[in-house]
């Protein structure tokens, strides 16, 4: 589906999109390499660590972007790793709210003459006793291919996408795209630390690549928009950390009230 040029690409999220403040490096969501593979368009992450779709809407995060959009920009959506958590100001069903939420967005989005993107989460790097890849995020992802089907909107199916990767990977491998460190590896991490959620940056630059030629091969943005997808020489170090009152300055910001 060819779309024309989009002159900026925002990102609404979670976590495993967002970009990652200096005190968090070497983790990274794959929102913070993006720029580096779409130089020619203007990359506006305002995914919010801990946002599932429902918070991301009340909290008035959505709003924000609503409210600056223009006709030909691009909105990439992709939830569902906090969506599945039980706390009531997050939680969502697969074929309930959560769809709900995602139709709002998409409505939004479109009502503006922008362009609606969704982007299935990420797959958790689980793996059990024998080896095999655990799918924690269960209906969350099937119910995004619903909503994009019924809604005639794009989709990218960065999950699908990452279970193949990280099977290959295997558990020892998965270790170089999820943030496990030893401690002693990194000063943000002394004691290390293990998580199977969360991306360190050479993983967010594959998710990233995947990301953005999925936009290219599908015509989402103009040919000139991207570089380096095939070059094995855009990697981890590219990547820049903001400052950690730089970042708080923008989660601040990146709001409105929900009655505006």
């Amino acid at each position: 589906m060819t779309h024309g040029a989009a002159r900026r690409v925002f990102l609404a999220g979670d976590s495993s999109v967002a970009d990652r403040q200096r005190g968090f490096a070497p983790m990274a969501g794959w929102g913070q390499p993006l720029p580096l593979f779409v130089p020619g368009a203007e990359i506006v992450n305002c995914a919010r660590a801990g946002a599932s779709s429902r918070s991301f809407v009340d909290r008035g995060r959505m709003a924000w972007i609503l409210r600056r959009l223009l006709p030909g920009d691009l909105v990439l959506l992709s939830f569902g790793l906090i969506d599945m958590k039980p706390d009531r100001g997050r939680h969502t069903e697969p074929f309930a709210g959560y769809q709900h939420y995602l139709r709002g967005c998409v409505d939004g989005v479109r009502d503006r003459g922008a362009h609606p993107v969704l982007v299935t989460s990420q797959e958790r790097g689980v793996f059990d006793a024998h080896g095999n890849l655990r799918r924690l995020l269960g209906l969350y992802p099937p119910a995004m291919r619903e909503t994009a089907a019924d809604k005639s909107v794009p989709l990218i199916d960065l999950n699908e996408w990452s279970v193949r990767r990280w099977r290959r990977a295997g558990p020892r491998g998965v270790r170089e795209i999820f943030l496990h460190l030893e401690p002693g590896d990194h000063p943000n991490y002394p004691d290390g630390v293990f998580d199977t959620t969360h991306l360190r940056a050479a993983g967010a630059v594959e998710c990233a690549r995947f990301v953005a030629t999925e936009l290219r091969d599908r015509s989402m943005l103009e040919p000139g928009c991207f570089a380096a997808l095939e070059s094995a020489h855009v990697t981890a170090e590219g990547l820049e950390w903001p400052d950690d009152h730089v970042f708080a300055e923008l989660t601040r910001n990146r709001t409105l009230e929900v009655a505006e």
